[in-house]
This record gives C-alpha cells, structure tokens and sequence, in this order.
C-alpha cells in the first residue's frame, strides 16, 4: 500500500513524538522517589490514619528484652516486636522534679513538653490523645495514669479499668472506668495488675468501631515494685537467677543527693548480693509475666485483622537500678535509669534498628505525623520518623538529662559528663570503653578541655528547656556517706511476704 510524501511524514512525526514521551516517562520514573526519597516505598505502605497502640511498661529496663542481648531473661513477645519492628536503641526519659520519676516522666510523654514546660497533672495542657481525637480517633486508655483525674477525663473517650496512682500490691489495684465523660466510683481488681489491663485492651480491640481510627493506650503497672510476680514466673527466675550487674556494688561510693528514699530501701546497706540475685529474679518475672499479657494483646491484633492497620509502640518510662552502682531505684541519671525501652512496629515502619539520640517525649510529634495531624507549636518534641524510615542516622546531637535540683548530666554518642551542684562533683565516662560507668575520668590529666565544654553544654541547655537551678553552691556538702546499717521501714504496699524477706533480715 503506498502512502503520499505528506502522510508518510506525518506518521514519521506521530512515531517521533511517540518515542520522545516514551523516553521522558522513562526519565521521570528513572529519577522518581527512590533515588530522592527512599521512604516513599514505606510511606506507601502505611495508611493515611492508621490504629495507634501504644504498650507502655513502668520501670522497665531497656536490658532487659531477650533480643536485644539479654540471654538471662525470656520476652518472647517483645522479642516479636523487636523483629517486626524498629527498635530506637538510645530513647531517653528527660529526667524529673522529684523522687516519682514516672509522673513526669508520663507528663511530658503525653504533651511532647520538657520538664520545666508541662505542668505534672496536666492542668492547660493539649494531651497527644486529644489531638487525635481532634484529628477523627477514638481515644481509649487502661492502666496506670499518674498525672491527675481532670486530665484524663479530656484526655480520653472511654477508659476501663483505669489506676489513678503510683504503686500499689499488683493483686489488690483500685480501678476506675471513664464511661460518657464521668469516672465510676473505685473498685478493687480481681486479677494481677497485667492481666487486668491486657483484659481492658483486648475487650476494646474486639468491640472497635472500625468507621473511625483508634488511639488506644495500655499502661501498664509491671514491673514497678512490689516484686511479686506470680509464683510460677518468679520461681522460674529463682532457680535460674540473673547474673548481678556489670556495674553492681554494695554501696552507692558518695552521697548523691537521693540515696535513702523509699526504692532505696528496699534493700540494706552494704547491698548483699544474693537479696539483689532475688529481687532480680523477681523484676525478671515480672517481666516475662507482663510478655505473656502483651502476647495476648497482639494474638488479638492478629485473629481481628486490626494488626495490618496498626502502628504499635512498646515503650517504658525510664529504667531503674536494681543494685547497679549500689542503687535500686530510678532516682539517678545513670544510663541504667535514664535509658526507656522503644519498639515501633507497623504498616510502613522497617525492620531495623538506631542507636540516635532521642527523648519519649519525641514520640509525640512522631505519632501526630503518623496520624496525619498538625503538631503544635509547642511541642518540643522532634518527629523520629525521619530516622525511622532511614533518612537520617542523626536525631540529636546530645542530650541532657535532670534529677531534682542536685544532678545534671549531658552526653553525646561516646562521653558522658554528670554534675552533682550540691556536692560540687563531676563525673566523667568515655561510653564506648566503659558503656556501664564505672570508671571517672574527671580529673584525668588531658581531659580538662572536654569537662570544660560538657559543662557548658549543660549551662546551654539551661537556657534551651527553662532549667531554673544553679549548677554551683557556695557552700557544697560532704560526699562521704556510709549507710550500713541504716534503719529501714516498709511502705504499705509491700505484701506480707516481701516485707518478711526482705526487711526482716537487716
């Protein structure tokens, strides 16, 4: 078939500028995303609002997850997370204006503020759930709240089985519910505290409205003291106790300020090691006992289909020492202490792990963003999904840390500085030699330039997050202290037996 010099032209001319879009589609998809952006693929996965629950521990070591090098201890649900998940390896609590760590601690968790910015009951303050909830979430919590019964009453939707307190005996906790805005009147639960949380979490997962996204927050009681697990997991622990720590001593070598308040007495002075083996194998099945309640919590994610659609955190408030540096108790800016477990797992969320410097208070802005939600402007916080999805392996150069008005500390990837004002003391640790602190290069001979400019890192930040108190007395105090011996007295929510072990044998 012949074709006339004008059509043969034309069609010359469609086929040209055919293999001309061809070749800049293939530009553009050469050059899309993945070369720029490698989150956009985990972005993709992700929902635009997906479920959010958030697993909270108190007074949970971050060594003590199975997959995350502790062999002595069996979590085999947290080992779960931390295989789906991403662990954020170096998550810290900010510090505290008094001895119960936690309610600060929990303070700025739900507002995304610092220690010195955020009101301990929450009075004024927008919480992370009320965000969602303005964002279209159902909000519902159980468990422990600490920060006031007005703030959890706008804070949430719905609410079973909720304690409004610190501590109590694990077997006899008063709970409350929140239903259409009024808390019921007090009861006494009729199970361990785990169980009765993880209860109220998976009745709300099976009985989920799915027309609206939730935010559902489970606060857990375990492992804060009494120790008491139940017996089978503390036997299991007793015939094969945990080693003491690397850092383990008798006694705590100066006066820190905070050396005999009430989690400091649960043990004597000089600490004998086989009461710390104990209480340990005690902590642990508390632990592992709590595992079993979250493996419960993520079964039910599973047989509902919910767990596709649903970003889980597991985290805790702050850490504790429990004979590290002659210590039991959080009151402490040791790594021990300061240090909180953090796993994200989840639609878009890798496989992975960041050592990166990060606060809980961070997760705040991570999860509005998650949520597709503004963040305030006052919030603090730094969103961590950035470092999640690998975009960055830095989140915060250095951070600081705060005990009361009588330690400070600061530390970057490798040293540690902590200033004690009141004693007038400086404690040094290269972190990558010594990870456990015990070793004071303070006043090591090369090392004044670098005390010199921690310090000011510390003064820096004074300025940065409102700290108010001086890092020099004129007058400092006495470090010597020797506290064998010391009367002890327990507090009323130690059961009868552990009240018989371990304060009557001084």
């Amino acid at each position: 078939m012949e074709c006339t010099m004008n059509g043969c032209g034309r069609s010359i001319e469609r086929f040209s500028r055919a293999l001309l879009a061809i070749a800049l589609a293939y530009s553009a998809l050469s050059c899309r995303a993945p070369a720029t952006d490698p989150a956009a693929p985990l972005r993709a996965q992700r929902p635009l609002r997906p479920n959010i629950l958030f697993l909270f521990a108190d007074d949970q070591r971050a060594d003590t997850i199975a997959a995350w090098g502790n062999s002595h201890i069996r979590t085999p649900s947290l080992d779960r997370l931390a295989g789906e998940g991403f662990s954020l390896r170096e998550m810290h609590c900010f510090g505290s204006i008094h001895g119960a760590v936690c309610v600060p601690s929990r303070a700025m968790m739900m507002s995304g503020r610092s220690l010195y910015r955020v009101p301990m009951d929450l009075a004024g303050v927008k919480t992370l759930p009320e965000h969602l909830a303005d964002a279209g979430y159902s909000t519902f919590a159980t468990g422990k709240w600490h920060n006031g019964e007005e703030s959890f009453q706008r804070a949430f939707q719905e609410g079973r089985r909720v304690f409004f307190g610190g501590m109590c005996d694990h077997t006899q906790v008063p709970l409350r519910d929140l239903v259409e805005g009024t808390l019921t009147d007090p009861r006494t639960g009729d199970r361990f505290s785990s169980e009765l949380f993880a209860d109220a979490a998976t009745e709300f997962l099976k009985e989920h409205d799915r027309t609206r996204p939730f935010f559902a927050y489970v606060a857990f009681t375990a492992p804060h003291d009494p120790r008491q697990p139940p017996e089978e997991f503390r036997q299991e622990y007793l015939r094969h106790p945990p080693p003491l720590p690397p850092n383990y001593l008798p006694q705590h070598p100066f006066q820190n300020g905070w050396l005999t308040g009430r989690d400091e007495t649960l043990a004597p002075w000089p600490r004998p090691e086989e009461m710390i083996r104990d209480q340990l194998a005690e902590y642990y099945g508390m632990i592992t006992h709590l595992d079993a309640q979250v493996g419960r919590i993520l079964r039910t994610l599973d047989d509902t289909g919910l767990a596709r659609n649903t970003i889980v955190i597991y985290a805790a408030d702050h850490g504790l020492a429990l004979g590290s540096h002659g210590l039991l108790g959080k009151q402490n800016l040791y790594e021990h202490s300061m240090r909180a477990l953090a796993i994200v797992r989840g639609p878009g969320i890798p496989r992975g792990e960041s050592k990166a410097l990060a606060y809980l208070f961070d997760l705040v802005p991570t999860l509005l963003e998650i949520a597709g939600a503004p963040v305030p402007d006052d919030v603090e916080g730094r969103s961590l999904l950035h470092l999640i999805e690998g975009r960055t392996t830095v989140h915060r150069d250095r951070i600081t840390t705060y005990y009361e008005d009588i330690q400070r500390a600061v530390r970057d990837d490798s040293w540690k500085l902590i200033r004690y004002p009141k004693i007038d003391h400086v404690q040094l640790f290269d972190l990558l030699s010594d990870p456990h602190e015990m070793r004071n290069l303070a006043t090591d001979s090369g090392q004044e330039e670098r005390v010199a400019r921690m310090s000011w890192w510390i003064e820096s930040a004074q300025k940065e997050f409102g700290d108010p108190h001086p890092l020099e007395v004129e007058n400092p105090a006495p470090m010597e202290i020797d506290l064998t011996g010391r009367a002890r007295k327990p507090d009323r929510w130690q059961p009868a037996w552990i009240v018989e072990k371990y304060f009557g044998k001084d």
